[in-house]
């Protein structure tokens, strides 16, 4: 995990800052760091797998100033496309969708949601509603404020879901589009309220995709996507949009190069809408998310460490602790017996190497994740393992509901 990233609401005004609301119209900044990494990792499951990464940096939960002032919305290059063919420019894109993205606030926060339904709910992020205290207000653009529902909050995927209760005919619907098809290089763009200014428009393009990033609740947060479109602290809760104007991603969070209270610079990760999706629809059925849990912290096996220490395979996800009473646990998986060090690196020895899940090769750890991101609590997940004695061994694991409290994946 890269431990730069940084959430982007903003908490409400600090008492220095106070005496400056009324001259300058908006709140200072004040970034809220995600919770640290767990101290053991152990969480492997769903959308939410804990792996220790190495390299530095600092991500910043994109979050909102309380209060801003009113203010013209900013438009870059109005007239460009951000598709070469058939997309719509960004003057047209505001146009019609720029009503759909709201402002979301709290007595201790506030940052950005967007309209999905002619119902009434809105999109935003969990941690942009996280340590709210009394009413949710949400804020459209004829500056009518409404006290929304939460109706869900998914801390594995910083999804919140919210109602508020108005006609349709005052509402903007954004289209939700498909993360699937993203691709390196395409345009998008971000509308949201960076430092309190409302309904500003940023552009770019989607830097890479398949990237992780730390959730609230300290699981891993797989395929979002990279832009180097504007993002700051305020827009956390906002849509990315393609070229289409469809959403493919909330904005989330920002790498601020280890600057704590640094603004964007040109690296920002938005979830991807698809995942998004999913999360949604089990809110709206259940009133909370299900996320698959196998209860294992991974590392990647690659041809360095296969040739040194004779695994058996050069390719897998190794297992380099399992979580006591986890599924994993109950199925027979073991974890690592010690380190090694090779060619200054350290690496976890003596697990069980996962090369198959469910008929599919795993390649790495992020392939074994995305397996078990695709089930729910209960499913069977098939393994194929070589032990640490060498052997090929086939395990069934029953997965496992993803625990709420991250103390739980420490035993």
């Amino acid at each position: 995990m890269n431990e730069n990233l940084t959430p982007t609401d903003y908490p409400s005004t600090p008492p220095a800052a106070a005496a400056n609301q009324q001259q300058r119209g908006s709140r200072l900044v004040v970034p809220v760091l995600i919770a640290s990494l767990l101290s053991a990792g152990l969480a492997a499951g769903g959308t939410a797998l804990v792996v220790n990464q190495e390299g530095g940096g600092s991500t910043t939960i994109v979050r909102q100033v309380a209060n801003p002032a009113n203010s013209s919305s900013a438009l870059g290059s109005s007239a460009m496309p951000v598709a070469s063919s058939g997309g719509m420019s960004i003057e047209a894109m505001y146009q019609q969708y720029g009503n759909g993205v709201v402002r979301v606030e709290h007595s201790n926060g506030l940052g950005s949601g967007f309209v999905i339904d002619s119902e009434g709910h809105i999109l935003t992020n969990a941690h942009v509603v996280d340590g709210a205290q009394g009413d949710v207000t949400v804020s459209f653009s004829n500056n009518e404020k409404v006290v929304a529902k939460v109706i869900g909050v998914d801390n594995a995927t910083d999804v919140a879901l919210l109602k508020v209760d108005v006609p349709s005919s005052a509402l903007t619907v954004i289209p939700l589009g498909d993360s699937s098809t993203v691709k390196v290089g395409n345009q998008v763009v971000a509308i949201g309220n960076p430092f309190g200014q409302d309904r500003t428009v940023t552009s770019g393009i989607v830097s890479a995709v398949a990237r992780s990033i730390q959730a609230p609740n300290g699981f891993s947060i797989n395929d979002a996507i990279q832009t180097d479109a504007s993002i700051n602290h305020g827009n956390s809760g906002g849509p990315l949009l393609d070229g289409m104007g469809q959403v493919i991603g909330i904005n989330s969070q920002i790498d601020t190069g280890g600057q704590a209270n640094s603004g964007s610079v040109g690296i920002a990760f938005a979830v991807p809408i698809n995942l998004v999706k999913q999360v949604t629809a089990d809110i709206m059925a259940t009133g909370k998310a299900q996320h698959a849990w196998l209860g294992v912290r991974l590392s990647d096996v690659d041809p360095t460490l296969a040739s040194q220490i004779k695994i058996g395979s050069d390719y897998g996800a190794m297992v380099a602790a399992v979580t006591t009473g986890s599924p994993a646990a109950k199925a027979g998986l073991e974890g690592a017996t010690g380190q090694t060090t090779i060619g200054g690196r350290s690496y976890a020895v003596g697990g069980d190497v996962i090369i198959e899940a469910n008929g599919a090769k795993i390649e790495d750890v992020k392939g074994l994740q995305a397996a078990v991101s695709a089930l729910k609590p209960g499913d069977k997940l098939e393994l194929v393992v070589k032990t640490r004695s060498g052997e090929t061994k086939n395990i069934t694991v029953t997965l496992g509901d993803q625990p709420q409290d991250p103390t739980a994946l420490a035993g």
